[in-house]
């Protein structure tokens, strides 16, 4: 297996691909798109991630950049040194599509060994609700396997697309005793 700060290996691997999925429903996927198109809001949504700030461009334009830390992973602690550090990342927003609700960023730049990395985020409407898909590609990440990384996406999803809902419904309830008062 070759090194993955090594790119000019002798055998190139595939890149690792995977994609998950989290329905919602009670919930539009206009509402839900809302808060993704949030580029520089991603720490209100996804677990243990501490930190989303701007460092550069604006929010939802193709280019901006966000830094990203705090966030925890399948793989910490693993290793013998017991130095905590922070994971960190800084991710830039290749293109968005607020019509087909949908955008494509990619790691720049991190501590969490995540090169190549691109992955495309899609709200679809559904019957009853919508849903999140979440697809990504990266080099072969050095310390992990395949099914750490669709575990930490899968779960971060699930969370998210959790606290996502929890949102609208408490709005909702607000609404609901504010105009019958």
């Amino acid at each position: 297996m070759a090194d993955n700060d090594d790119h000019h290996g002798k055998q190139e691997q595939p890149k690792w691909q995977g994609r998950a999925c989290e329905e919602l429903t009670g919930v539009k996927a206009e509402q839900i798109w809302a808060f993704l198109e949030d580029f520089f809001g991603l720490d209100k949504w996804f677990p243990t991630l501490t930190t989303c700030i701007p460092i550069q461009g604006v929010s939802g334009q193709p280019g901006c950049v966000r830094f990203c830390a705090g966030f925890k992973t399948p793989v910490d602690n693993k290793d013998d040194d017991h130095e905590q550090s922070v994971n960190w990342t800084k991710q830039k927003l290749l293109a968005i599509n607020a019509e087909e609700m949908t955008f494509t960023y990619s790691i720049v730049d991190g501590n969490v060994g995540f090169y190549g990395y691109v992955s495309t985020l899609t709200v679809a409407p559904k019957e009853n609700g919508c849903y999140i898909e979440w697809k990504y590609e990266v080099e072969p990440v050095k310390g992990w396997r395949l099914e750490d990384l669709d575990c930490f996406i899968s779960s971060g999803l699930q969370v998210m697309a959790r606290r996502m809902k929890e949102a609208l419904q408490a709005y909702e309830v607000i609404m609901h005793y504010s105009s019958s008062s």
